[in-house]
Parts: C-alpha cells; sequence; structure tokens
C-alpha cells in the first residue's frame, strides 16, 4: 500500500487521531473559526477525504505551496482560515444538495379520476447528495382529498357469544352504504367471519363434536363446526350481496375464552386479491368480538411451534387452510402486514376489553378502536365515527432507513405552528393540507460507493415518497492524482497537495529510501524499540520529528513525547487552575498539592465562626471539611440538628438577638455567629413537625422553649415562645386536701383489698369442705358420731291401786 508523503507544507502525513477523542472534541469544541479550539486541524487529518469526515465546515486545501515559514499549517481547516491564508481556487469544499425529481400537484378530490391521477403526497421523489455531518432538509406536503374511495371489510367474530350480535346486523350493509355515501361516492363493502382455530386445547375436537360443538349445551344445542377463517364476500357495491350473505350465518362454540382473530385480520390483509382492495382507494378493516385474542407463542398449546410466514393461504372454498399449521401471528408482523397494504384497522370491541385493544393500537400503526355495544347495536355509528377519526389525522411513517442516515421531522399543522420532533396532525377537515419539514443527516460514509434508498409515506396512504440518498465522501482532487510525479521525486502519485509514496520510500517528497538508511532515519524518530514514530504525534522527514500543531497546546520533544495539555483535569479544568502542566505531569502553585492540583493546603475555610476547625466535628481535607459526626453538615459542619449541644448554640443566638444578652451580647459578635439564624417568636409552639428538635433551658425559675429545623437553603429556623414558660407555687390548703385525700384514698383500698383477701380465704375453705365431704365412704346411717333425736329408757316400779299390785314398765 503506498505510503502518504506531503511536501513541506501543512500537516502532511498526519495520523487521525482516536476516534473517541474525535467525538469529544465535536461535541465538546466551539465550531467558530479563529476563536477556541478548531476542530479542523485538530482531527489531524491525512487527506482530503478524512478532513471532510471531521466536521461539515471543514474544508481542505490542495494547493502545491499551501504553507508557512514559522509553522506547519492544516490543509484541513475552516474555509475563512484557508482563505485567509492564501488558499483561494483550491479548496475541497462539498456540501450537501437536494434535488425534486418528481413533484406532482395535490389532488381537491378522489372519485370520478383514475387512481393514477389521484395524489395526496408531493413531492413524490427527491434526490438527496449527503455529506457526512451536513444536514439538509426539503419539505413534505400531505391533503386528505375529498370524496376519495372507500374499501371496507366487515370481519366478524362467529363465536357462541356473538349470536344477540349477528341478528342485529341483518340489515347492516343497507344502513351502513347511506351512512358512508355521505361521505364518499364511492363506496365497497365485504365480509369475513372468524372462530379459532380446530384444534385442541383451542376448540372441541371430539368425534361428537365434530359436526355439531354446541352438542350437550342446553342454552345453545346447535351450531357449526368451528373454523379459524372465512371469506365469505368480497369487496362489492353490491349492499344487498353482504345483507344476504350476513343472514346465512351461524355461530359455531370454541372451547377457550380468546379467539383467533388475529389469524383473520393477517389473512385479510394479505389476500388482496381475493379480498379485492383496490389500490385506489382507501382500506378499512372492521374487525369486532366481544373477547381478547390469541397472540403470537399461543399456538404452541396446540403444537404449533412454526411461526406464521405471514402469507396468504386461502384455500378454493376461501377458508384460511394454515389454521392447524402456523401460530398465531405477532403483533410486530400484523404491524407490518397492514402498512404494507395500506389497512386501517378499526377495532370495534365491548368495554370490558376496550384498554386491551387501546394498547394494542400502540403497537401497530394507524389503528383506532371504538366501544361496541353488547348486542352491535351502534355499529354504524362506530364505524363512522372511526372513519372520521382516520380521515382527522395524517402521520407520516418511514420504511428501510439506512442505518448511517439521521431524520428529523417538524410538523406544521393547521393552526400554522411547527412542532419540532412531531410527524403527525391531528383535528383535519376533509381538504386540509398540512407540511413536514424532514431534516436529512448522514453519519458516515459507507464502506464502498453506493448509494441508499428509503420511503417515506403517511400511514394508510397508497401514496409515497421515495428519497435516493448518495454520498459526498470524495474530493475532486482525488481524480486528478498524478502518478510518479516529479512533486513526489518521481517516487509516488501526487494528490489534493500531498504525496502518497510508493513502498520502499518514505518522506514529505517521498525522498527517503527504505532500507539500512531508512530503518536508521526510522530509529531517530523513535523514542524506543517499539514505541511509535514521533510519538504518533508528528512526521519523521527522513531523520527529524516535526511535531503537529495542536489547538490543545503545543507539542514538544526531539520525540513529539511531551506536551502541555495532556495533564490530569479537575472539573475540566487542566491542572484545577492551580498548576502548570509539563509534559503530562502537573507542577502546582505553592498551597496546592495532588495529581491535579485540586488540594488546597490552606485551612482557613475551615475554621468555624467560633473559631474551631470544621466546629469540632469534621476534619479540614484539601480545604474543605469532611464532616465525621453523624449528622452534621455544612461548610464548616455547623449544623448538626442531632449532635449534643446544638440547643445550647442555638440558645446564644436567641439570647443575643432576642434579648441582648448572654455571651453573644456584643452586636458584631452576635451577627457574626447567628447569620443563618431565621427567629420567629409565637405564643405556642407546634411540636408535631418530625424535622423539628425541641429545646429548653431555665430562664429565672421559667422555661424558655423553642424549636430548631434546618431549611433547604442552609439557614436554620428558630421559632421560640415569645414567653418564658413559668409555673405558680402552690397553695396550703391544697397541699393539706390533697394529702387527707390520698390518705383516705388509700384507706379504702387498703380496706378493700382486706374484704378481698378475706373472701377470697373464705370461699377456699368451704370448697375444701366439699371436697372432703365428697370423699367420705360410709353412709349417713352408720355414721358413728350420729344420733337419734329419740331417746328409750327401761324404768322398774311398782305401785298399787286399788289394793292391788302391779309390776311393768313405763315409755
Amino acid at each position: 500500500m503506498p505510503r502518504r508523503g506531503g511536501l513541506p507544507a501543512p500537516a502532511a502525513a498526519r495520523r487521525p487521531p482516536p476516534l473517541l477523542l474525535l467525538r469529544l472534541l465535536l461535541l465538546a469544541a466551539p465550531l467558530q473559526p479563529g476563536r477556541g479550539l478548531n476542530l479542523c486541524t485538530s482531527g489531524s487529518a491525512t487527506s482530503c477525504e478524512e478532513c471532510l469526515l471531521i466536521h461539515p465546515k471543514c474544508a481542505w486545501c490542495s494547493k502545491e505551496d499551501f504553507s508557512s515559514t514559522k509553522s506547519i499549517t492544516s490543509r484541513c481547516d475552516f474555509l475563512q482560515n484557508l482563505l485567509a491564508n492564501g488558499c483561494a481556487g483550491a479548496i475541497e469544499n462539498p456540501s450537501s444538495s437536494i434535488s425534486v425529481v418528481r413533484n406532482v400537484p395535490l389532488s381537491s378530490k378522489g372519485s370520478g379520476q383514475s387512481h393514477l391521477d389521484v395524489t395526496q403526497i408531493t413531492p413524490q421523489k427527491v434526490a438527496l447528495n449527503l455529506r457526512p455531518g451536513d444536514r439538509t432538509s426539503f419539505r413534505v406536503q400531505v391533503r386528505q382529498v375529498e370524496d376519495y374511495p372507500v374499501d371496507l371489510y366487515y370481519l366478524m367474530d362467529l363465536s357462541l357469544s356473538m349470536n344477540d350480535d349477528l341478528d342485529n346486523i341483518r340489515n347492516l350493509g343497507t344502513k351502513l352504504a347511506e351512512e358512508m355515501r355521505k361521505l364518499t361516492s364511492n363506496f365497497r363493502l365485504g365480509f369475513g367471519s372468524f372462530v379459532d382455530k380446530n384444534i385442541s386445547p383451542f376448540s372441541y375436537t371430539a368425534p361428537r363434536y365434530q359436526n355439531n360443538p354446541c352438542t350437550g349445551y342446553k342454552l345453545f344445542p346447535s351450531c357449526v363446526p368451528s373454523f379459524g377463517f372465512r371469506h365469505l364476500l368480497s369487496l362489492t357495491d353490491k349492499v344487498d350481496r353482504f345483507n344476504e350473505e350476513v343472514r346465512k350465518q351461524k355461530v359455531s362454540r370454541n372451547r377457550d375464552a380468546p379467539e383467533g382473530g388475529f389469524d383473520a385480520i393477517l389473512q385479510a390483509a394479505v389476500c388482496k386479491e381475493k379480498i379485492g382492495w383496490r389500490k385506489e382507494a382507501s382500506h378499512l378493516l372492521v374487525f369486532t368480538t366481544d373477547d381478547v385474542p390469541h397472540i403470537a407463542l399461543d399456538g404452541k398449546l396446540g403444537g404449533l411451534v412454526q411461526p406464521h410466514d405471514g402469507q396468504c393461504h386461502l384455500n378454493e372454498a376461501n377458508e384460511y387452510s394454515a389454521s392447524s399449521q402456523l401460530d398465531y401471528p405477532s403483533l410486530a408482523l400484523l404491524g407490518e402486514k397492514l402498512a404494507e397494504n395500506n389497512i386501517h384497522l378499526i377495532f370495534a370491541v365491548t368495554r370490558s376489553h376496550y384498554m386491551l385493544y387501546k394498547n394494542f393500537t400502540t403497537l401497530i400503526p394507524g389503528t383506532t378502536v371504538e366501544i361496541l355495544h353488547k348486542d352491535s347495536k351502534n355499529i354504524i355509528e362506530l364505524i363512522v365515527k372511526a372513519y372520521n377519526s382516520i380521515r382527522s389525522k395524517v402521520e407520516l411513517t418511514v420504511w428501510d432507513s439506512p442505518e448511517d442516515i439521521g431524520l428529523t421531522f417538524t410538523a406544521t399543522c393547521q393552526d400554522g405552528l411547527s412542532y419540532p420532533g412531531l410527524r403527525k396532525c391531528g383535528d383535519l377537515k376533509i381538504g386540509d393540507t398540512v407540511s413536514f419539514e424532514v431534516a436529512v443527516e448522514a453519519r458516515s460514509c459507507p464502506a464502498e460507493d453506493v448509494s441508499h434508498s428509503f420511503t417515506i409515506k403517511p400511514a394508510g396512504f397508497r401514496d409515497t415518497l421515495e428519497v435516493a440518498v448518495s454520498y459526498r465522501c470524495q474530493c475532486g482532487c482525488t481524480g486528478r492524482a498524478a502518478p510518479a510525479s516529479a512533486k513526489c521525486s518521481g517516487n509516488g502519485t501526487y494528490a489534493c497537495g500531498l504525496c502518497e509514496c510508493e513502498p520502499g520510500y518514505l518522506g514529505a517528497r517521498c525522498e527517503c529510501r527504505e532500507g539500512a538508511m531508512g530503518e536508521l532515519h526510522h530509529a531517530l524518530c523513535r523514542e524506543a524499540e517499539g514505541k511509535p514514530l514521533c510519538s504518533g504525534r508528528g512526521e519523521c522527514s527522513c531523520n527529524q520529528c516535526q511535531c503537529y500543531e495542536s489547538e490543545f497546546g503545543n507539542i514538544y520533544g526531539p520525540f513529539c513525547e511531551c506536551d502541555d495539555f495532556s495533564c490530569a483535569r479537575y472539573k475540566g479544568v487542566l491542572c484545577s487552575g492551580h498548576g502548570e502542566c509539563h509534559c503530562g505531569e502537573c507542577k502546582c502553585h505553592a498551597g496546592y498539592i495532588g495529581d491535579n492540583c485540586n488540594c488546597s493546603t490552606e485551612t482557613d475555610s475551615c475554621v468555624s465562626s467560633d473559631g474551631q476547625m470544621c466546629s469540632g466535628r469534621g476534619a479540614c481535607v484539601c480545604g474543605r471539611c469532611q464532616c465525621t459526626e453523624p449528622g452534621a453538615f455544612g461548610e464548616t459542619c455547623e449544623k448538626c440538628p442531632t449532635c449534643p449541644g446544638v440547643c445550647s448554640t442555638k440558645r446564644d443566638c436567641i439570647e443575643c438577638k432576642l434579648f441582648n444578652s448572654g455571651r453573644l451580647a456584643d452586636n458584631q459578635t452576635c451577627q457574626k455567629h447567628c447569620k443563618d439564624e431565621i427567629i420567629t417568636t409565637v405564643d405556642a409552639l407546634e411540636t408535631d413537625d418530625p424535622n423539628a428538635i425541641l429545646c429548653a433551658y431555665p430562664v429565672n425559675n421559667c422555661v424558655m422553649k423553642f424549636t430548631y429545623m434546618e431549611l433547604p437553603s442552609g439557614k436554620s429556623n428558630l421559632t421560640v415562645l415569645k414567653e418564658p414558660a413559668c409555673s405558680s407555687a402552690p397553695s396550703a390548703v391544697t397541699i393539706v386536701l390533697a394529702v387527707i385525700g390520698s390518705v383516705v384514698l388509700i384507706g379504702i383500698i387498703l380496706l378493700a383489698l382486706w374484704k378481698l383477701l378475706v373472701t377470697i380465704h373464705d370461699r377456699r375453705e368451704f370448697d375444701r369442705f366439699q371436697s372432703e365431704r365428697s370423699r367420705a365412704r360410709y353412709e349417713m346411717a352408720s355414721n358413728p358420731l350420729y344420733r337419734k333425736p329419740i331417746s328409750t329408757h327401761n324404768v322398774e316400779f311398782t305401785f298399787n291401786k286399788l289394793n292391788k299390785s302391779y309390776n311393768g314398765t313405763v315409755d
């Protein structure tokens, strides 16, 4: 590969800086020539092409004798600088350009014209020639023309729960056509239905359910077999056929709650010929259901592992033939196919599922959702409302945009205001025109000399804007290169003011030859074996390093190894502004230490107002206090709501400011120590604030109370009682009465306690007696201690009665 040399002029043979450094330069440096950092010269471009990539304002001087006697002047510089340095007439500075290839005016009406004549976007094709980083823009206008043809395909859920809805749309075609003809004179209507995949677990697959899935279902004993999607009526202007087809339909029954509606949507979108979508019409797909849909990966429950291929799979009977082979489509695939075929999808769903389908609309561009009554009675109003909503907004989409192209949109809507970053307008009326400014920027050059293209398309429109992109990455002087030029000692190719040396030759004019002498020349330009020539920051002109210029500072040293800008920085400032950079190392000024001289050895700033170092709550490190006491903060750790003694510190400020007393009573001392205290007097303190600390101190047999709280501003808020809280001495009578009352109360308590103890004791004794009595083992009659209450005694006596003697006993 040829080596690039250069004439004894500017920045020949420079090596470009690392990509990261270059990006930092582009972001942080000012662009104005002659003021601050010069991006172009600091980029160290080694060719015209490299110069163009640094920044769109950089230009290249291809003049042969472009040089200065004092220093190497970069050929890559701002245009003004190159002109001032005498490079007029030899400057390479291409810029981005745009040309409009096709620009047909916007149409005002849709119907009655050939679809080729209806134009809703202008221009239709533009060609861009972009220089990397150089932004260019063009304006796009879009109009919703009046009386535009409409194709509406009605896709209905025919699961069992939609039976009442089916009854209410028997005459939908006639009524809908009447309403839509108020909006367009060219209206066509089609019809299709769906249930779900006829495989387990989505449908009933047992033999007895094959012909009638409703077998055994008492509420609805008869229904048709389940199916995935069935196309019933192609788009037609004969609305009576729509009504006839609807009347023929019967509901079916599936097993799980979700339906296979997404299968039906995709087939209705991609089977263009069978459905009958017209290129010159607006395409509406109305999807009605009362339940949630199955989505991609749900098919794995039924053993379907093959993703949907996005193709049409309608058989001769117009039924979806791949229902049992392919998984359900994903939201991304649905959005892609709907956009490809310019179809506006309208979800007509019941209120309970509105939010789910509302979320779907954010993932599928050009989609709207409306609430459907449970019996579908509002379907006509719903469709008309959705159609008006679609026609009231315009949103641009971008197709096949190259990765190295940046696009920015600015919308100008009907209010005449510009909205940067917005690519859509709403609240439009039919016939309104909106415009968008599209700014295009190439971020880089492609690896090969190729061109790209992309498409800008309003969502749901068939009209498109084709944008062809080519790149201006080559300089004109490159095409005028002179091989074996005498300007390069006959040993290289002269191009754009520089020499590209042939293999075996070195030097700005290819005047040095490689080999033993060449290696010697190289060795003299290396700091050590294996190091780059001139430290990668200069060019070796045979035997001596010529250091590059840099807008950062000076590069110097026999091997360009030193500079005065590569030292450590603090907050973006070299050596913190407290030192000098010498060969990559900071030499700190007096009073500063550290690798970047950001550490001050002074301690004056750490002394608090009370004369202590960091208020005694921290240490002074690099001229700043680092608080070690928990809860302490502030420049000198002077604030610490939770530290011991904080109340006494604040007390001094209260006494000196409010009462001109205390140890800080001197006015100057008080102002110095209490400059950050905000003192407020109140009649009563509020102590319910969790951030406030309650403090108190004695004053003449009274107590002065205040609360202390730190404010976000760094000041302290002290809330103080206007007067100290004092208590009066109790009277003697009160004391005597209190003593007597206490004695009486104690006596009553003791009596009650004695009575309680006696009662407890008596109850225990009675319980013990009852227990012993129950344990007695003898009868009452045999109790030896028992005596009858009647006693019997025998007495012998003798007496005479009527001179007769008697003997006996007396009881």
